[in-house]
């Protein structure tokens, strides 16, 4: 019997371990959150920090029930630019970028027949700039 007294309360004690390892992380997201904002004044942000940090459990309630959706619209606009940036960066890998890549192109173009020789110089008169 105290074998499982005992495993019971390694059980009891991990888990409230995770949930305040857990409880630290949500602060210091929503502390993060505070400062992302470029709308909340300079006054507004030391007083939110101030509330997560002095008095952690009763700030991030207020937090979440003031501030819950605008932090859902910064994470939904965060993501939206970080998949803007992946789109931009992946479509410069797909072709050579620059005079070069429109030349070669062109020159391709001339060689499969598809432009004349006057139309390959024009392209390549145009992309030199």
């Amino acid at each position: 019997m105290d074998f499982f007294a005992n495993f019971f309360n390694i059980l009891l004690w991990s888990l409230w371990f995770a949930i305040w390892i857990g409880f630290i992380f949500l602060v210091i997201r929503f502390v993060f959150d505070v400062f992302r904002d470029k709308d909340l004044s300079v006054i507004g942000k030391i007083m939110w920090t101030l509330l997560l940090v002095l008095i952690p459990c009763i700030g991030a309630l207020i937090y979440i029930f003031a501030r819950g959706k605008g932090m859902a619209a910064r994470d939904v606009a965060a993501a939206e630019q970080v998949r803007a940036a992946q789109v931009e960066y992946t479509q410069g890998l797909m072709g050579e970028a620059g005079p070069a890549g429109e030349i070669k192109a062109a020159k391709d173009l001339l060689d499969s027949g598809a432009i004349t020789q006057e139309e390959y110089e024009s392209l390549k008169s145009r992309a030199l700039g």
